[in-house]
């Protein structure tokens, strides 16, 4: 499925960071960069809402069970969710298998599949109510069904000095790290891990962009917390 963001060409870390090279004694050029920016965000939030389609789904189970989704909830294989690469966490989507006319209603609280020709990842327990476990992929039907809205989080702040970024993770397991970041990165750029070492203990943080005024990083960030992620901004480390 092709995303929003690489089809209109536009990018909304870019959009940011590019208000960064802007003289701010030419007012109109800011007020123009800022409405662009604002116009993306907004219609990034609205625009999957109420999509229906046809796609290609498949399934995945036991290699994740356990496992932290993108959401920041942990994956039950037994649950019906499903991951896709631009809802928004807490969004109901009714799924049919178009072989069967098998239907199945789901929650999304997770990113992916992260496999070229594949639009939405069954959980087990969706992908057995459809029939489709033996053949690992189908074509199915997508029809939006509502939201759960408590998925939408709130930006919070642990820093009032720049620069600053976003912090949308922090693993113990690097793989975990590496999986959010990739999960990110179908829709962001500039996500990026660091390595921090608290008590003993390291951590592997995800975050995205660098910003040198804390106005420039409210936007994105409140535009993730609007899409189910835990967000906060702090202060911008050195990335590894």
């Amino acid at each position: 499925m092709t995303q929003f963001f690489g089809f209109l060409g536009f990018n909304p870390i870019n959009c940011v960071n590019s208000i960064n090279s802007i003289n701010s004694t030419n007012p109109m050029k800011l007020v123009v960069h800022y409405l662009l920016l604002a116009l993306i965000f907004l219609t990034s939030c609205a625009i999957f809402r109420y999509e229906s389609g046809y796609a290609v789904a498949s399934w995945y189970g036991p290699d994740f069970h356990g496992r932290p989704t993108s959401s920041g909830e942990i994956f039950d294989m037994n649950v019906l969710t499903c991951a896709h690469r631009e809802y928004p966490f807490g969004t109901k989507l009714k799924v049919t298998n178009i072989s069967n006319n098998k239907t199945v209603s789901c929650l999304v609280n997770d990113r992916g599949p992260f496999v070229e020709g594949r639009d939405i990842d069954l959980s087990y327990a969706a992908a057995k109510e459809i029939d489709m476990i033996g053949t690992g992929t189908c074509e199915v039907r997508i029809e939006y069904a509502g939201r759960d809205t408590s998925y939408i989080k709130e930006v919070r702040y642990f820093s009032s000095t720049g620069p600053f970024t976003i912090q949308v993770g922090s693993f113990r397991e690097f793989p975990n790290a590496i999986r959010l970041k990739t999960g990110l990165g179908l829709k962001y750029s500039s996500v990026y891990i660091t390595e921090a070492e608290i008590d003993g203990n390291r951590f592997y943080r995800v975050r995205i962009g660098r910003f040198q005024v804390r106005d420039e990083v409210q936007d994105l960030a409140k535009a993730l917390a609007d899409e189910g992620y835990g967000v906060f901004i702090t202060s911008c480390d050195e990335k590894i």
